[in-house]
C-alpha cells in the first residue's frame, strides 16, 4: 500500500487543539503583517514550539497555504449566499466590495491575491481555482442583466480588486474609499 492510501491517523485531543490555536494565531499574524513573519514568531505568539508548528506544517509556505486556503474557501462561501438573496448585479457588488475589505484588513490575503511572490494560484491552486469559478460566475450573472458592462473578463475585475484592497490598505481605514469606490463602481457599471 502505498503512502497515498494509507488512511491518516485522526489527531490526538491536544494535536488538533495546538493545530487550530497554531492556524488562528497565523491568521492574525499573516493579516496583521504579512508573509514576512518568521515561523518561531508564530509559534512563540500561538504558545507553542515551533517543532510543533512544522509538525502540521512542514514549511511556512504550508502554513500560508492553510491560511490562504481558509480566507478563500470563507470568500467563496459568501458567494452562494449572495447569490440566494440578492440579484445579480447587487450579489456581484457585494462580493467584490467585501473582497476588497477583506483583503484590506488582511494583509496576507492581499499579498496572496496580488501574487506579490506568494501567489494564491501556487500556493491553494484549488481554493483559487473555486475563487475564480466563483466570480467569473457572479460577473457573467450580473454582465447577462446589464448590470456590469460587458467586455469585462474575471482577470480584468479581479485586477481592480486587487488594486482596490491596495487603496484601500494605503488609506488606512475600512470602507474608506470614498470617491474612489463610487468611481470604481461607475466604472463597472453596464451602460443602460
Amino acid at each position: 500500500m502505498s503512502a497515498s492510501q494509507e488512511s491518516v491517523k485522526p489527531l490526538r485531543a491536544d494535536a488538533r487543539r495546538n493545530r487550530a490555536r497554531v492556524l488562528e494565531t497565523a491568521h492574525e499574524v499573516f493579516a496583521a503583517e504579512g508573509f514576512g513573519v518568521p515561523i518561531d514568531e508564530i509559534a512563540r505568539r500561538a504558545g507553542v514550539g515551533a517543532g510543533t508548528v512544522y509538525r502540521h506544517f512542514p514549511t511556512k509556505e504550508a502554513l500560508f497555504e492553510a491560511v490562504v486556503l481558509d480566507r478563500l474557501d470563507h470568500m467563496v462561501a459568501s458567494a452562494a449566499d449572495l447569490v440566494a438573496t440578492r440579484d445579480p448585479g447587487d450579489a456581484f457588488f457585494a462580493f467584490f466590495w467585501a473582497g476588497v475589505d477583506e483583503g484590506a484588513g488582511d494583509k496576507g490575503l492581499a499579498e496572496a491575491m496580488a501574487e506579490a511572490g506568494y501567489a494564491a494560484e501556487v500556493l491553494a491552486p484549488e481554493a483559487e481555482k473555486r475563487f475564480r469559478n466563483t466570480f467569473g460566475d457572479l460577473l457573467a450573472r450580473a454582465q447577462a442583466v446589464g448590470a456590469v458592462r460587458g467586455g469585462l473578463a474575471v482577470d480584468d475585475v479581479r485586477a481592480l480588486l486587487v488594486g482596490c484592497m491596495a487603496m484601500q490598505r494605503y488609506r488606512g481605514e475600512a470602507g474608506g474609499l470614498g470617491v474612489l469606490r463610487e468611481i470604481v463602481q461607475d466604472g463597472l457599471r453596464g451602460r443602460s
